[in-house]
């Protein structure tokens, strides 16, 4: 039963997002940004454009006591110019997340978890895009079971390559506690993301996505995979971008690993 809604829910999604995108076929932006040009710029993660996504994720079937969660990642990207020829593309991770039998049975959370902010120094560069540069976990946490009261810090790393319409590459992270409540177990992960795009010339993408999260700590692995569809668009005079994905688990260890997930995105774009 769970399965049948997912599906609708994904069908329902696709043919909204098609429905949204045949606004931006006739229209090139007022910045010179064509639709698809826009869409490779949110496949490019040092992309020189503000965008505030808002990612939803809702799993389902975590754990032991078959808990469900919501997470919405409020995710700014703001770039800076330090030179004709750098860039410093800041990208931050503030998750809302409402939980329920996840921690234990019949219990329920919600609240801020921690925040994750990245910054890329990104040297402009032709064929492979490079960024590199320092990543930030930040304890604030609104509740004791959903941070690590910990504050830690590593280095992150960009590799990709694009061309008009295919973007495919890889962003990395690994972060350890520095500071915080010492009664906390240390934090010590390591994330990375894998990605390929196709965008046309109408604004849609196509693409398929895989993350992986590696706890040493906890000596824990999950790697999800998601097909993923988006489109840009305009709502009034806002410049959009709707993406819809399953969240589809493949390795993970059982009390951490949810039967199934979805996500949706809705980004706002600010092209300069």
């Amino acid at each position: 039963m769970k399965l049948h809604k997912v599906i609708r829910s994904l069908l329902f999604a696709v043919c909204l997002i098609l429905s949204l995108n045949s606004y931006a076929q006739e229209e090139e932006q007022k910045t010179g940004n064509s639709a698809q040009e826009l869409a490779d710029k949110m496949a490019n993660p040092v992309a020189s454009l503000i965008s505030v996504p808002l990612q939803n994720n809702l799993t389902y079937g975590i754990g032991a006591y078959n808990g469900s969660k919501y997470q919405i990642n409020i995710q700014p990207v703001v770039p800076f110019k330090l030179s004709e020829n750098l860039n410093l593309i800041t990208r931050y991770i503030l998750p809302v997340v409402d939980q329920q039998d996840v921690t234990g049975e019949n219990t329920h959370e919600f609240g801020l978890s921690d925040a994750t902010v990245t910054a890329f120094f990104a040297p402009k560069t032709k064929g492979i895009i490079l960024g590199a540069g320092p990543a930030f976990l930040v304890p604030t946490a609104t509740e004791k079971l959903l941070g690590t009261e910990k504050f830690g810090i590593g280095p992150s790393v960009l590799v990709m390559h694009q061309g008009k319409g295919l973007s495919i590459g890889f962003l990395a992270n690994q972060i350890w506690s520095v500071a915080g409540n010492a009664d906390r177990a240390d934090f010590n992960q390591f994330y990375t993301q894998i990605f390929l795009t196709h965008s046309y010339k109408s604004g849609a993408s196509l693409g398929i996505t895989s993350e992986i999260t590696q706890n040493w700590q906890g000596n824990t692995t999950l790697i999800t995979v998601s097909p993923n569809v988006g489109a840009i668009t305009k709502l009034g005079g806002q410049t959009m971008q709707f993406a819809v994905m399953p969240l589809i688990p493949v390795v993970g260890h059982s009390n951490i690993r949810p039967d199934w997930g979805l996500r949706a995105v809705v980004a706002f774009i600010f092209p300069q």
